[in-house]
C-alpha cells in the first residue's frame, strides 16, 4: 500500500473478534436454516461477508464471474462447518443469474438472503471516459443489481417466506468523490434501487437495504490509492484509517437476520469510520 497507515488493523482488537457469532447460535443474529447467495463472493470484501454469514449459521452460495475464486471461497467456508457451493456467473447476464438460482435451489432448496457485491472501478478523467468503459462499469455495478433483484427477489416473493436483499453501495454515491465518476453514478443508482424495492417488496416481507462502505482497500481500488489520495482520505476520516474487510460482517449479519433487523428496510447503513459525517 502507498501509505503505512492504510494496512493497519483495529488497534487493540484480538484477531477475528468480530466473528464471535456462534454457528449454532439460536439468538437474535442467528442465520441457522437460511441460505445466502453472495454475488461477487470470490472477492475480498464480499468473501468476508460470505464467511461471516456462514459463521452466523447460513449455508452459502458463492457467485462470482471467476469460478476458481468462487470455488476457493466455498471451500474455505465449508471448512467452517457450513454447506457452501461456488457458482460461476456473469452477474450482468439474466440467464447466468437464473442458472445461479437454479444451482442454489438444487443444492439447498431455498434462498433467503442476497448480497449484491459485484463491482468494478476506474479512475479515468471525465473527458477521457469512453462509451465502452462507461457501459462496462454501469453494467457490472448497477445492471447486475437490477437483474439479481429481479431473479432472486422474485424467488423470495414466490416462496412466501420473506427474505433480505443487501446491496453494496459506496461513500462515492454522494456527495460525489473525485476520480470515480461512473462508479459514483452507479452507486447512487444502487441507493435508488434499494429504496424503490424496499417499498415495493415490503408487502411480501422481503426487506431491501444497502451497506455503504467507506474506504476499504481492495483490488478494484488499489490503483487509485496514491499517497496523496490516501492522505486526503485519512484526513477526512475521523477514525483516521481504512476499514478492514471483516468490519463489514456485523452490518451484513444484522441486515440478513430476520429477527435483528425485522423492521429495517430501505436503509443505507454506513460503515465508513465517520467519512460521510466529516465536513470541516
Amino acid at each position: 500500500m502507498p501509505h503505512s497507515r492504510s494496512v493497519r488493523g483495529r488497534r487493540g482488537r484480538p484477531a477475528g473478534a468480530c466473528y464471535h457469532l456462534g454457528m449454532e447460535d439460536d439468538g437474535l443474529f442467528s442465520l441457522a436454516g437460511r441460505t445466502a447467495v453472495v454475488i461477487g463472493g470470490g472477492g475480498v470484501l464480499a468473501g468476508a461477508m460470505a464467511a461471516g454469514l456462514a459463521r452466523a449459521g447460513a449455508d452459502i452460495v458463492v457467485v462470482d464471474v471467476n469460478l476458481e475464486n468462487a470455488a476457493a471461497r466455498a471451500q474455505s467456508i465449508a471448512a467452517l462447518g457450513r454447506r457452501a457451493i461456488g457458482v460461476r456467473c456473469d452477474a450482468t447476464s439474466k440467464a447466468d443469474l437464473e442458472n445461479a438460482l437454479a444451482a442454489a435451489m438444487a443444492r439447498f432448496g431455498r434462498v433467503d438472503i442476497l448480497i449484491n457485491a459485484a463491482g468494478v472501478n476506474s479512475g479515468t478523467p471525465f473527458f477521457e471516459i469512453g462509451e465502452a468503459e462507461w457501459q462496462r462499469i454501469l453494467d457490472i455495478d448497477l445492471k447486475s443489481v437490477f437483474l439479481a433483484c429481479q431473479v432472486f427477489g422474485k424467488a423470495m416473493v414466490d416462496a412466501g417466506r420473506g427474505g433480505s436483499i443487501i446491496n453494496i453501495s459506496s461513500a462515492s454515491a454522494g456527495p460525489p468523490l473525485s476520480k470515480v465518476f461512473t462508479y459514483g453514478i452507479a452507486k447512487a443508482g444502487i441507493n435508488q434501487i434499494t429504496q424503490f424495492l424496499a417499498r415495493d417488496l415490503a408487502p411480501h416481507n422481503v426487506r431491501v437495504n444497502a451497506i455503504q462502505p467507506g474506504f476499504f482497500p481492495a483490488e478494484q481500488n488499489r490503483k487509485l490509492l496514491t499517497e496523496e489520495r490516501v492522505a486526503s482520505i485519512l484526513t477526512h476520516t475521523p477514525m483516521n484509517r481504512f476499514g478492514e474487510s471483516e468490519e463489514l460482517v456485523g452490518a451484513a449479519v444484522y441486515l440478513a437476520s430476520s429477527r435483528a433487523s425485522s423492521f429495517v428496510t430501505g436503509s443505507i447503513l454506513r460503515v465508513d469510520g465517520g467519512f460521510l459525517a466529516m465536513t470541516i
